[in-house]
């Protein structure tokens, strides 16, 4: 999972806004909840509510168990009932929450999805609560967690990832494509796109999105500055005019248009574009979803600066029980937990300094020769990767720039009109 370019929610913003207005708005941090004490946190009994987001199944559903028995042994007269969220609509569901003071004690959340909570004061400044225990986790991630205008830290870093290039060499061999020559620069990477088509007579396609703010900001594309977006600059230009003109030449799809993030992922698995973007954990989803294609697929890293995925555990300021909320959260994402939660999901990072500087403990199990080539691309890039966008684009701006991104990229409106409508948009709905 991103930070989590996955859904769209509509009634978004429209939601935090009336958590606002229930809430009295302003945040400054820290509320009237007093912080537990630090260091290590006494409970004497109590029932708390851990959610997760799109978690439970085979692969996951016994290490989560695992871990609540060993917290319940550990205090005695606890109680964790653990929930879980489909991944659509899971922004949706956490506003209505918030709404109807349902909260869960303990969240997984993605930045974004903390800080429309954070704005209201819905949750627990960690770094009052605990701040030698924030120190632990990765700063990156922890930064992520910092919002404008608000005081404090508002989530645990769980777990992390970054993008990384995957190709189809068998389709990419169609048209006398090198494996070993794969390109290292957006040009290289579109000229290639266009080739390849021509060479297939529109046979085999490459790009399988239009470009978006993770676009624009790994091509060097400024996107946030004195509160303001300004991504319709003239280098922005130039970036979407490569994806018209591979549209034009038939490197890309027509559904590529309409793709989500993970819909781009499906296209990959379809076998309708010979390239795409994933993290490292994509091998894995490529040797379930598609393993007759593992053979053929290299990984490379990404293309331009590389993103930083992030997701992350919250605590709820509406919990009836603090300092047991905040103890869960702190043993969810300690250095054992995590590394143990890696080792399932491969490809990811731990959000602890301790066990990033000690990988062999969870890349050690990696069986796949694909899953450790990615593993150590993305390992890599890590220390120089951040997020990809700016924590005040919110999920209706992504959703109005693909439309215009969408009709530029097919010729129905200008480049420079659809960047501009864009950011007005974005602007026009920018809560400060």
């Amino acid at each position: 999972m991103r930070t989590m370019r996955t859904l769209t929610a509509a009634v978004a913003l429209t939601a935090a806004i009336s958590l606002a207005a229930c809430t009295g708005g302003t945040v400054t941090g820290g509320g009237e909840t007093p912080a537990p004490a630090s260091g290590d946190i006494a409970v004497e009994g109590g029932e708390i509510t851990f959610q997760t987001w799109s978690l439970k199944n085979d692969r996951f559903t016994p290490y989560f168990e695992s871990v609540i028995a060993a917290f319940e042994k550990d205090n005695p007269g606890v109680k964790v009932n653990w929930i879980d969220q489909p991944g659509d609509g899971y922004e949706d569901k956490i506003l209505q929450q918030a709404n109807s003071g349902e909260l869960p004690d303990v969240i997984n959340l993605p930045p974004e999805f903390a800080y429309k909570l954070a704005q209201v004061d819905q949750l627990v400044d960690l770094k009052a609560a605990d701040s030698a225990k924030v120190g632990e986790y990765v700063e990156g991630a922890t930064n992520a967690y910092v919002y404008p205008n608000i005081d404090g830290v508002y989530g645990y870093p769980w777990y992390l990832g970054t993008d990384l290039n995957w190709y189809n060499t068998k389709m990419l061999s169609e048209a006398g494509v090198d494996a070993t020559k794969l390109p290292t620069d957006l040009d290289a990477l579109f000229a290639m796109a266009s080739e390849v088509a021509k060479a297939t007579n529109g046979n085999v396609k490459m790009i399988s999105d239009v470009p978006r703010t993770g676009t624009l900001s790994a091509a060097g594309v400024e996107i946030f500055k004195d509160g303001q977006f300004v991504f319709n600059t003239p280098e922005a230009v130039k970036v979407v005019e490569r994806y018209k003109k591979a549209y034009e030449d038939g490197a890309m799809p027509a559904e590529a248009l309409n793709a989500d993030y993970l819909g781009n992922k499906t296209l990959y698995f379809q076998g309708k574009t010979a390239w795409t973007t994933g993290a490292a954990g994509f091998a894995s989803d490529l040797a379930k979803e598609a393993p007759t294609l593992v053979p053929d697929t290299v990984v490379t890293p990404r293309i331009g600066h590389p993103p930083l995925f992030i997701q992350g555990i919250s605590v709820a300021k509406t919990s009836k029980y603090p300092e047991l909320a905040l103890k869960f959260a702190q043993f969810v994402t300690n250095t054992d937990n995590q590394v143990e939660f890696v080792k399932i999901a491969q490809g990811f990072f731990p959000g602890t300094k301790e066990a990033n500087a000690n990988p062999d403990t969870f890349t050690s199990v990696i069986e796949s020769d694909l899953q450790k080539v990615a593993t150590e691309a993305a390992a890599a890039a890590m220390g120089d990767a951040t997020p990809e966008y700016p924590i005040q684009f919110t999920y209706d701006m992504d959703t109005y720039l693909k439309q215009q991104m969408a009709l530029a990229v097919k010729g129905e409106i200008g480049i420079q009109e659809a960047l501009d409508k864009a950011v007005e948009y974005a602007n026009k709905n920018l809560v400060k």
